[in-house]
């Protein structure tokens, strides 16, 4: 499990462009190399797979507990080497702890033994720059830490400046990459578009590779790495159903990867079809699955796909759907994009939500089901990750837990049910172990 981890002060500096190109230039020196990601992210990991070909997994300390955790940390059974990406800034966290932690990166490079890569946007500083590294160096002194990579430095003097105050506070600089403004990836307000929507994804993470190649020490990275034996794992998540259509298209991507390797481990068949491309789910499934996604983009397209609402309802006559955020949207009765046009969804359940009044939404949530869902008794308590800019304008179905935030506050977004239909707004990370 030797590997590093590549975090930040904080959002922004620059460490999505050091982990593509890493992965990428580690992948092309004949390296098998297997990416993590720390925390709630169902977006970076598709980059990831693009950029080393392996499929990328969350590693996230609230919303698993141990067994999960060694679990994932174990499907980088083959690989040569280990990259993971930090979430936010390296100690970022929640207040109140979770499964087996707080959800912060630290605690994912400390509990797998990745030192840390430090990436540094030192637009604007010299020599104080080092003052933030040892900061972050010493906060946690049984953090392993690799070093730093300087970025966004503007001229040679401003590295010899920075170097300096890095070498009194005896901090190995790992790598100086100069300033660039076209090395950014698109973004929205989720953040990264999606892997599959970026026009050029192979020449972008290409283009990484080589600006890493160019100021970056490969060698030392590779010589910095470590890690710890894995802890006994437990199971991967299980599935909901035998046979599961599945929607996979611009409009139905956010599924964590771990509930997918775990689906089919344990034998159950995955069926993918596009709503966008009006396409019914598979009328042999078992279980219809809507994963979160952006179908506020999609909406027009998705209210004329005629094929996918008659087949979704068909299957909701007899079999569960379930839907997650987007998903759950669709599911409902009607969808208002941010012009104000409301467009007509599938109508298997009340919910009506409306992006013209936008409202953020984001956090950790812990769900005690009052309901039962595709494969989870009433009573069941999971965990999982609602990140959305929508607002609900009316919601009639029986809600389907009670959710609370990662303190403990209740949330209003319950998800809700009808029959055999049911969502959340939470994108479902875990069930708590033992928990049912």
């Amino acid at each position: 499990m030797r590997g590093v981890l590549i975090s930040a002060p904080s959002s922004g500096t620059g460490k999505t462009t050091v982990m593509l190109g890493l992965l990428r230039a580690l992948s092309e020196d004949g390296l098998a190399v297997q990416a993590f990601k720390s925390g709630p992210d169902y977006i970076d990991p598709a980059f990831h797979r693009a950029a080393c070909g392996r499929p990328s997994f969350n590693l996230d300390s609230w919303a698993m507990g141990e067994g999960l955790l060694s679990a994932i940390a174990g499907q980088a059974a083959g690989a040569d080497f280990c990259v993971a990406e930090g979430s936010m800034g390296l100690y970022d966290g929640v207040a109140t702890r979770g499964l087996s932690g707080f959800g912060t990166s630290a605690e994912t490079a400390r509990r797998m033994g990745w030192p840390v890569v430090l990436v540094l946007d030192v637009g604007g500083q010299a020599q104080s720059a080092a003052a933030t590294a040892l900061g972050f160096r010493s906060y946690m002194p049984d953090l392993p830490f690799a070093g730093v990579i300087l970025n966004r430095v503007a001229s040679p003097r401003h590295e010899r400046l920075t170097r300096a105050g890095m070498e009194r506070a005896g901090l190995p600089v790992l790598g100086v990459l100069p300033r660039r403004g076209d090395l950014t990836l698109p973004e929205r307000h989720l953040g990264l578009i999606q892997a599959v929507e970026h026009p050029d994804l192979e020449a972008a993470i290409a283009g990484y590779a080589a600006f890493l190649r160019a100021h970056v020490d490969l060698a030392a990275i590779r010589a910095a790495a470590s890690g710890h034996r894995l802890r006994e794992a437990g199971p991967l998540p299980a599935p909901p159903a035998q046979r599961i259509a599945l929607a996979q298209d611009a409009a139905f991507s956010f599924t964590y990867p771990h509930l997918l390797e775990g689906w089919r481990a344990a034998g159950a068949e995955i069926v993918p079809f596009s709503p966008l491309a009006d396409e019914a789910p598979d009328p042999g499934a078992d279980l219809v699955w809507l994963p979160g996604g952006y179908p506020e983009l999609h909406a027009g397209r998705l209210a004329a796909a005629t094929r996918f609402r008659a087949g979704l309802r068909a299957h909701a006559e007899t079999r569960p759907v379930h839907g997650e955020c987007g998903g759950y949207m669709v599911l409902g009765q009607g969808l208002i994009d941010k012009e104000g046009t409301r467009h007509e969804m599938a109508g298997l359940l009340g919910l009506v939500t409306s992006y013209e009044r936008r409202k953020f939404h984001l956090g950790y949530r812990r769900a005690v089901l009052r309901a039962p869902m595709p494969g989870l008794a009433a009573g069941t308590i999971l965990r999982g990750h609602e990140f959305h800019y929508s607002t609900i304008l009316e919601q009639p179905d029986p809600a389907l837990a009670e959710v609370a935030d990662a303190d403990g506050g209740p949330v209003a977004e319950t998800g809700s049910h009808r029959g055999p239909v049911s969502g959340t707004f939470f994108h479902l990370i875990s069930q708590e172990e033992g928990a049912s």
